[in-house]
């Protein structure tokens, strides 16, 4: 297992790309790779697609902060009557709060335009595995207000074997300790683990934080154990946010080739690749383009 340092919980990029890389047997399959042409701005698309939908992190902003101009081309959207959804894999918070972040950020989006991984999970919770008991690894403040589901802190638990399966929302407080106990737990005694955020790491201030999609490939790595997967690349978020949309012709925006460009392709997407902000920041796209396979449509350094 490749894992973090212990004091800053952070993957190099060339680390991270090759671990994206590695799982891609667990992805959806890739569509056709598209043209990848070069603009200035999203403006520059704006006659192929009628809606969009955007990622978050390394799009509309890195960690905490906004980036320069995505409130402006949020609100030139909205002027021009082309709807958008942000699809964001953060699961650490409520679709609710999430709308307060943006508000905070100056950024113009309605609650009904924001659907989170966690919103996906949570759906799907409503239909399957009724009445079990989840050891939920999550942000120590979460309260689980958004589900009906049994849902509890597992650092709370002190038997995990207790947990009749477990949810993976955030991974701001797990460490390696914690990953080899559950490991442990799954070897003696299988059960399900659902992931609310399938990303190995998302961009923020100080560098590549790991997410709960690294800790969750270990787990069936080390584990044997097959994980359910919620949120970008997987179809049923995708899904969503096209119904949402009312469908037509849909430009996936995002960061990161392996989530929001494979995912926005293989629902059958238009894709814009966003570079200045994001996974790659500071680098050429076209090697990892060229090694992946996974090709946008269009390539943006900003929005």
């Amino acid at each position: 297992m490749t894992a973090p340092p212990a004091t800053q919980p952070t993957l190099a990029f060339d680390t991270a790309f090759a671990r994206y890389e590695a799982i891609r047997p667990r992805l959806p399959a890739a569509g056709t790779p598209g043209a990848g042409r070069l603009a200035a701005g999203l403006r520059d698309t704006l006659g192929d697609f009628d809606g969009y939908l955007f990622d978050s992190f390394g799009v509309l902003n890195v960690g905490e902060t906004a980036i320069v101009g995505a409130a402006e081309c949020l609100l030139s959207l909205r002027q021009l009557g082309k709807p958008f959804c942000i699809l964001t894999n953060a699961a650490s918070y409520t679709s609710a709060e999430a709308f307060h972040k943006y508000q905070r950020l100056g950024l113009d989006i309605h609650p009904e335009e924001i659907l989170s991984s966690r919103d996906v999970l949570f759906r799907h919770l409503e239909t399957a595995h009724a009445g079990r008991c989840w050891g939920a690894i999550a942000a120590a403040e979460d309260r689980f207000a958004d589900t009906e589901a049994d849902l509890r802190h597992l650092h709370d638990l002190t038997d995990w074997d207790a947990a009749e399966g477990f949810l993976f929302l955030s991974a701001v407080r797990w460490t390696v300790a914690d990953q080899d106990r559950l490991v442990a737990a799954l070897q003696r005694n299988p059960r399900p683990v659902l992931v609310g955020n399938p990303d190995l790491v998302a961009p923020r201030e100080d560098g590549l934080t790991v997410e709960p999609g690294f800790w969750a490939h270990d787990l069936q790595d080390r584990a044997g154990i097959t994980v359910e997967y919620f949120g970008k690349p997987f179809g049923d978020a995708f899904a969503i946010a096209a119904e949402r949309l009312g469908g037509g012709r849909l430009g996936m925006v995002g960061d990161t080739l392996h989530t929001d460009i494979l995912g926005g392709q293989a629902a059958g997407h238009g894709t814009i690749l966003v570079t200045d902000h994001g996974l790659f920041k500071g680098r050429d796209v076209a090697p990892f383009i060229a090694a992946s396979r996974i090709g946008p449509d269009w390539i943006i350094p900003t929005i």
